[in-house]
């Protein structure tokens, strides 16, 4: 606008000047169930499809898609950094020690990605596709539903650095787990329900052989000793699984506190939720409740999918997951 149409103040020229500071501006909007209705109404099914397929292929999928949600929304937010890859513009947040030969479900978000292309180009975001994935991960299982917020857009950078520092550790005190689920938003109440998808899924030899040779008081001997049988005491068996849950390692439900109580807690991090500390109720109740518990991972997991998403013109969409556009 010329200094002489806008000489002096007047509605119309602030109004006008207003419009166009704001029209150059990244826009943000709200997530919706709804977002992909009209744009794309056979999304949710069509992923839905393949996530059932996958966990019937393989019912650990299910553990690994939801850790997948959670591993992406905990570095840099909700926006699908995870899934890329090493390239001359990006650093994996693949290879960062909390993902790297443990963070999987890779191919089964390309999948659905591309079954989502086939009928929408250019449309579903890869970060949606995660989040939804996640909640049909759960249901495959026996676990709780929930409804995904929809409208995130997927980032175009990745962050190693803060996947080292964000994503908690299996060796991680209580205060320390509470201090970094407050950092995104979420309460000590979240965060002992979220550790409930523990009551899926596997972990490797090398998260807990410090625990079940540490001779503490804090881990049941007999347990300790089970465990003890594929985890050698030197590295030959780093990479040797168990589940999380020895009684019903494929089923979402409460078994996961009951061990707790019983110091059958596979992971320090699963552990020390029950250890005489300010999340030992929380624990009891849900061993009493699995109803509870599965209300509160859901509301949790809503929460969790709220973390910094990228919406409006912020990011982009991903053609493929695995690489900005």
């Amino acid at each position: 606008m010329g200094s002489r149409r806008c000489s002096g103040i007047s509605l119309t020229c602030i109004v006008v000047t207003l419009f166009l500071v704001s029209s150059t501006t990244p826009t943000q909007a709200q997530l919706t169930p709804s977002f992909y209705d009209n744009s794309c109404p056979g999304a949710l099914n069509t992923i839905r499809t393949v996530i059932r397929s996958a966990v019937s292929a393989e019912r650990r999928m299910a553990a690994s898609l939801i850790r997948l949600h959670f591993h992406d929304c905990f570095v840099q937010g909700c926006d699908a950094s995870i899934l890329l890859d090493d390239s001359s513009s990006i650093t994996s947040e693949k290879n960062a020690p909390a993902n790297k030969n443990s963070a999987r479900g890779y191919e089964v978000i390309d999948k659905a990605k591309a079954q989502v292309e086939n009928i929408c180009p250019g449309v579903v975001s890869c970060a949606d596709i995660v989040a939804v994935a996640a909640r049909d991960a759960s249901v495959a299982v026996g676990g709780p539903s929930w409804t995904v917020k929809l409208g995130r857009r997927d980032s175009t950078t990745a962050s190693p650095d803060l996947a080292n520092s964000d994503l908690p550790s299996f060796t991680a005190s209580l205060d320390t787990l509470i201090g970094q689920f407050a950092k995104k938003g979420l309460s000590a109440r979240d965060m002992v329900a979220l550790s409930g998808s523990h009551t899926i899924g596997q972990a490797s030899c090398l998260t807990f052989r410090g625990r079940i040779y540490d001779n503490s008081s804090d881990i049941d001997a007999g347990f300790a000793s089970t465990r003890k049988r594929r985890c050698p005491t030197d590295a030959s068996g780093d990479g040797n699984l168990a589940p999380l849950d020895l009684v019903t390692p494929n089923s979402f439900d409460n078994n996961y506190f009951k061990n707790l109580i019983q110091r059958k807690g596979l992971l320090h991090s699963d552990q020390v939720l029950f250890s005489g500390g300010s999340t030992d109720s929380i624990v009891t109740e849900y061993s009493k409740s699995p109803n509870t518990f599965k209300s509160d991972f859901a509301s949790a997991m809503i929460k969790m999918g709220d973390i910094n998403p990228l919406t409006g013109s912020l990011g982009e969409i991903r053609r493929l997951c695995s690489a900005v556009n």
